[in-house]
C-alpha cells in the first residue's frame, strides 16, 4: 500500500497567510451575540473541535480511514509488540461512544490490525496492530505532523495554557 499525502491550501476563515486571526466565532457562525463569554467559549469548542476534525478526515480520506479507526490503529501502536483486548481500546479511546468491534473488524479487512485468540479464555479475542498498520500510521504522521505545522499559531507555553485550561474546564488535575 502506497500513500503520499501533502497538506497545502488548508482553507481556514479564521487564519490569514500569516496564521493571524482575520475573523472571529460570531463572524464564523453568524451570530450576533452571546448570552455570556462562558456560553461564547462552549460554542467556540465544539466549532473548533468540529474544524479540526475535518482537517484531520481530510488527510485521513486517501487512506480510506476514519478518525475512530486512527484513534484505535494508535492504541495499539502504543501497546505494540503486546495485545490489546477490546476492553483496554474502549478506555483509551478519545470518543468513547465508538462500537470498537465493529472499528476492529474494519482494520481486519483492511489487514491493518488482526485478531489473535486469547490464550487464557478461549471467548476472549485480542487485537495487534500488523506491520501493514504500521507502516499506515508511520506516513500518517508525517502528513499529519505536515498540517500541525500548518495550522499551529501557539507558541509553547500558549499550548501549556490552553490544555491547562481545557483540564480545569473538565474538572481534571494538569499533567
Amino acid at each position: 500500500m502506497e500513500f503520499n499525502i501533502y497538506v497545502t491550501n488548508i482553507n481556514v476563515s479564521t487564519l490569514d497567510t500569516n496564521n493571524t486571526i482575520v475573523m472571529g466565532l460570531n463572524k464564523d457562525i453568524k451570530q450576533k451575540k452571546f448570552k455570556s463569554e462562558f456560553e461564547k467559549a462552549v460554542v467556540n469548542l465544539i466549532y473548533t473541535r468540529n474544524w479540526f476534525e475535518q482537517q484531520q478526515q481530510r488527510v485521513l480520506k486517501p487512506y480510506g480511514l476514519t478518525l475512530a479507526q486512527y484513534n484505535v490503529m494508535r492504541i495499539l501502536r502504543g501497546q505494540h509488540p503486546a495485545v490489546c483486548t477490546v476492553n483496554l481500546i474502549i478506555d483509551r479511546m478519545l470518543d468513547r461512544m465508538s462500537n470498537v468491534s465493529r472499528i476492529v473488524d474494519k482494520l481486519v479487512s483492511k489487514k491493518l490490525v488482526s485478531r489473535i485468540p486469547n490464550k487464557e479464555d478461549r471467548r476472549a479475542v485480542d487485537v495487534r496492530i500488523t506491520d501493514t498498520g504500521l507502516e499506515v500510521l508511520d506516513k500518517l504522521d508525517v502528513s499529519l505532523q505536515h498540517l500541525f505545522d500548518e495550522i499551529n499559531i501557539f507558541s509553547n507555553e500558549e499550548c501549556k495554557q490552553v490544555n491547562s485550561f481545557l483540564d480545569r474546564f473538565r474538572g481534571t488535575e494538569p499533567d
